[in-house]
């Protein structure tokens, strides 16, 4: 059996989150008035769904409650002085009696798991409502467990709350759920909140080293404390890389492996990748967009998973953004800055509003990993984007300045004449220039006076209407535009398509009609390789 379920919590001094266990211990020091409905939130592999169990076992264990002529009892204890301590061990349950072990094995039958999901319409809670009334086959109360109840419709969810104002006597309900936003006000008001949070380092080591010791696992602390780094706050998480770990560090002869970091290391790949975020952050500080584009292609060479990689790399960013504000005390748990590296952990060659602007950049990328056609791509866009902006705001920088302005302008037209892959070199600097007429012309006047090619400006124009396709035009070249033909080459099959899109269209012949003045007939064509 995984160790997940082999030691999932049987009871409340079993769970492994301090605040959870002394806020049971409260609910239920009095059995006479528990609450007849619990919602529990919190983000997945916390014990939800196994703190629901040992509820069930709670208001059920026989070794507290005897049912007479129908109704229910809590057997007295004899000394009432009792310490806190033994007031605890009287709430737990015994785990001995039929109730408790048919609630361990999931064969009690007044005990339903019901997943929110898969029942989520209005039948089905019917259905339920029907089945309420009826009494407990052989326990002192029917409990109903519904989870990922967020799942469930609103005229569901309209059902249920009839059952939650006057439930039956005999009912408890245990509402779990992922996404607390989603269920309904008046459903969380006729609740007992509960909130499930992050577990901390100490918690989850803790977790795992009950689960080695009692596997008889030979392992380091340090690599303990390493699981608990990549767990991100869950327990389950945590306890199936230890699984894994347990089960493939078997030696050739049959003998278990120490379990070190140097192993996770090596099997997880863990090291390597916190290694390249370092060395990416490193490019992005230099400005240094070639080289940063170089490590991702060998990311994508060595498999690393473009998902997990800008998860990474945007959990450092933060961490780094909050030093810099003074906000690190709020950092949950260890932070992933590795503070060796730079001066107190930060990136000195990078500001506030450009890291602002860097987890913005990799967040966009995140989101658009689902639809990429290749999955490196966001991350080289993102990449590209910042490089760019780098070289705008530098050229912005040195064109304020009054003695190198006109030096600035010079140099752009000059470079603008000689490598602009705005022009077409079967064209003479005649047919390029034109004289004041902007139709013909593959320069137009920019805000500062500063001449700049019109494929910069058409980007720039692009990116106020639609972000993501003026990074596409990045990645493309203007092949040619004598003022009524527009026709743009690009390598990628992916980016004609986006370009050939009726909105991209729209987009871009209303840019061209604001910067010429006039119509043009807009043509994308792919590289000959």
């Amino acid at each position: 059996m995984v160790f997940y379920r082999k030691y999932r919590p049987q009871t409340i001094a079993e769970l492994d989150s301090e605040e959870i266990r002394q806020k049971l211990y409260s609910v239920f020091s009095d059995l006479s008035s528990v609450p007849h409905a619990y919602l529990f939130t919190g983000p997945k592999g916390l014990g939800k769904t196994s703190a629901a169990r040992i509820v069930a076992k709670v208001v059920n264990c026989e070794r507290k409650l005897k049912v007479e002529n129908g109704k229910l009892k809590i057997k007295k204890e004899k000394n009432s002085q009792l310490s806190t301590l033994n007031s605890q061990l009287n709430i737990e349950p015994c785990n001995k009696c039929d109730q408790c072990i048919s609630i361990t094995n999931g064969t009690n039958l007044d005990i339903l798991e019901i997943d929110g999901a898969s029942n989520r319409g209005i039948d089905e809670i019917r259905d339920l409502r029907e089945k309420v009334r009826l009494l407990p086959v052989s326990s002192a109360k029917k409990i109903y467990i519904i989870d990922e109840v967020h799942m469930l419709t609103t005229e569901a969810f309209n059902a249920l709350l009839k059952t939650l104002e006057e439930p039956p006597p005999h009912v408890i309900f245990i509402l779990c759920t992922t996404e607390p936003q989603k269920v309904p006000e008046t459903i969380v008001s006729r609740c007992f909140h509960i909130s499930f949070k992050l577990a901390t380092q100490q918690e989850l080591l803790s977790s795992f080293t009950r689960i080695a010791k009692k596997e008889k696992l030979d392992f380091e602390k340090e690599a303990l404390s390493y699981i608990a780094e990549m767990s991100d706050g869950s327990f389950r998480d945590g306890v199936k890389i230890l699984d894994e770990l347990a089960k493939t560090s078997i030696g050739g002869n049959g003998e278990k492996i120490k379990i070190t970091k140097d192993l996770i290391e090596q099997k997880y790949q863990v090291s390597s990748i916190k290694y390249q975020v370092l060395k990416l952050l490193e490019y992005l500080e230099k400005k240094d967009a070639r080289e940063a584009l170089k490590l991702v292609s060998d990311l994508v060479k060595q498999g690393v998973d473009m998902k997990y990689f800008i998860e990474k790399l945007v959990s450092e960013l933060h961490s780094i953004l909050l030093r810099k504000v003074g906000a690190e005390s709020i950092l949950p748990g260890d932070s992933e800055v590795t503070p060796g590296r730079w001066p107190n952990g930060l990136l000195p060659g990078v500001t506030v509003e450009e890291l602002k602007s860097l987890i913005e950049l990799f967040t966009k990328a995140y989101g658009e990993l689902k639809y990429a056609v290749l999955p490196q791509l966001p991350l080289e866009l993102a990449v590209i984007e910042w490089g760019i902006r780098a070289k705008e705001n530098k050229i912005a920088d040195r064109s304020s300045l009054p003695h190198v302005a006109d030096d600035t302008r010079r140099a752009e037209v000059s470079k603008s004449k000689s490598s602009s892959p705005s022009l077409n070199e079967s064209q003479s600097p005649k047919d390029n220039l034109g004289s004041n007429d902007k139709t013909g012309s593959a320069f137009s006047s920019s805000a500062s006076g500063q001449a700049t090619p019109i494929w910069q400006d058409i980007i720039l124009k692009v990116k106020s209407y639609n972000h993501s396709l003026a990074g596409i035009l990045r990645g493309c070249s203007l092949k040619n535009f004598d003022g009524k033909d527009l026709v743009i080459e690009t390598a990628y099959k992916f980016h004609k398509e986006r370009l050939d899109d009726k909105k991209a269209r729209e987009i871009l012949e209303k840019v061209i009609g604001e910067i010429t003045g006039k119509s043009a007939k807009i043509e994308v064509m792919l590289k000959e390789k």
